[in-house]
């Protein structure tokens, strides 16, 4: 499914987000686009409707479907970026609500490791009930829950199990028509051993992905998971790799205090995972930590010294029990700082208008000013920073820039009064997440009217949520009588 060659949209209000005046709001605006590019965005007058209509004829396709010679409809919605989720896992979206009340590594022994070696070694089985490997199942899935929240550009932080199903996760991106790169991961120490491998197999898998075909919105980066299951002999090559090939680096970090604290007295003696990092050279400006909850005085100015970038995932750390990191320490020293989710089994859902909110509430309230995290700037951590972050051309609304925009209803109760003055403040504090109504990525139309359109291959959204249904009721019965997995991390 291609993108139409024009798009025209009109809407009640406007909010670019974009370079030099991203706070800029606009009553009545519109967006022009060419394909997968915009063209113009602004205020909208009656001329500018004639002048687009006159240049681009039967080409255009107006948003609302306007008969011939009439005005172009004002939608009753905020047309603004599409989010950008700068850390996130696809295959857990079956697991919300399993093993919770319980920290990090003794969920990731309850849930994430059960479901995804469950997945392996019963794929074929899985297969014949599900009509698909149970692997595209549960990535389709995570596609369409982006998709449903606003999110067209995604890091995939693909280890565990997943990392052998590379290919599916990209046959579902690219059917989704969103953008993704696939943090390849790799594990060779003090996790489950059947995830276990050494740095040439982690390498062969980058390399075996680099090759894979017909990929025109999937790319790839090294993901290994956790300093805490990676050792130097394996995390050195990985940057080495990424830097050979002009890409990316992410990587868990000092993401719970217990396997935090372990790590530092057991497996790297006195250092902590940010100064072993700095001690192997691979924090740069291309490196990504996803959480750094625990963070001192010491490593906030390592990371800002060496450029690093930092994606905070509120939901998941607080659901977890893992703590917050130091958001403001870190901005106020220059780090990189990006808003995301993290992936649906710990945050249980992709709503990261929420998980921005939260990220505000928590450091207004520990720092006990009010003044911290204003909707604006967190409106910034998940459009224009994630998007420069991941390196694309998106998360603001700018001739030039790639057509990734979102429409957000505002005929709501809980968005009842929204004006001018308050649209950021609603969309910050009013919003719930379920108001985004339409949904363009590289101008190519994958949420209207509030429903999630077929995929690009033919599959219906309510296809992919069956499948998904019937998988999560079969991993339910295995856990029943499966034997507990324990090796992650500290929890031995």
């Amino acid at each position: 499914m291609s993108a139409p060659r024009f798009t025209l949209c009109r809407a009640e209000f406007l909010l670019p987000l974009a370079a030099p005046d991203r706070g800029e709001r606009i009553q009545d605006g519109y967006l022009l686009s060419e394909g997968e590019t915009i063209r113009e965005v602004g205020r909208y007058t009656p001329e500018i409707g004639t002048r687009i209509r006159g240049a681009y004829g039967a080409a255009l396709h107006v948003m609302g479907d306007p008969p011939p010679g009439t005005e172009v409809p004002r939608q009753r919605a905020v047309l603004m970026p599409a989010f950008v989720k700068a850390h996130g896992h696809d295959h857990e979206q079956p697991l919300i609500g399993i093993a919770k009340d319980e920290p990090l590594t003794d969920w990731l022994d309850h849930a994430v490791n059960p479901f995804t070696s469950f997945m392996n070694t019963q794929q074929e089985r899985l297969y014949r009930e599900l009509g698909a490997s149970p692997h595209l199942v549960t990535y389709r899935l995570a596609r369409v829950c982006d998709i449903h929240y606003g999110i067209t550009t995604s890091l995939v932080h693909h280890c565990n199990f997943n990392k052998f199903h590379v290919g599916e996760l990209a046959q579902a991106n690219e059917a989704a028509g969103t953008t993704m790169i696939v943090a390849i991961g790799g594990q060779d120490r003090n996790y489950v051993k059947e995830a276990l491998d050494r740095p040439e197999q982690a390498i062969a898998r980058l390399d075996d992905a680099l090759a894979l075909p017909d990929l025109a919105r999937t790319s790839f980066c090294p993901g290994p998971d956790q300093f805490f299951s990676n050792s130097r002999e394996m995390l050195v090559p990985l940057k080495r790799w990424a830097r050979e090939h002009g890409t990316l680096f992410h990587i868990h970090s000092a993401e719970e205090p217990r396997t935090t604290r372990w790590f530092s007295a057991e497996i790297e003696p006195g250092l902590s995972e940010v100064e072993f990092a700095e001690s192997i050279g691979i924090l740069d400006a291309d490196t990504m930590l996803a959480h750094q909850v625990n963070c001192g005085p010491r490593d906030v100015g390592i990371l800002a010294r060496t450029g690093t970038q930092v994606v905070h995932n509120p939901l998941a750390n607080t659901i977890l029990g893992s703590g917050m990191p130091p958001v403001i320490e870190m901005l106020t020293a220059g780090v990189p700082v990006a808003i995301s989710t993290d992936g649906s089994g710990s945050g249980d859902n992709q709503n990261i208008l929420g998980a921005a909110r939260l990220a505000a509430q928590y450091q207004k309230a520990l720092h006990q000013d009010a003044t911290l995290l204003p909707s604006q700037k967190l409106l910034e951590m998940i459009t224009s920073v994630p998007a420069r972050m991941l390196r694309q051309e998106q998360g603001e609304l700018a001739p030039g820039r790639r057509a990734d925009w979102i429409l957000l209803g505002l005929d709501r109760p809980n968005l009842t009064p929204t004006r001018l003055d308050n649209l950021m403040e609603n969309l910050i504090w009013a919003a719930d997440g379920s108001e985004v109504e339409t949904v363009v990525a590289r101008g190519r139309l994958l949420k209207q009217g509030g429903r999630v359109l077929p995929f690009a291959d033919g599959t219906s959204p309510e296809a992919i949520m069956a499948a998904a249904q019937r998988l999560s009721e079969l991993f339910a019965e295995h856990r029943r009588t499966a034997p507990e997995l324990r090796g992650t991390g500290a929890h031995r």
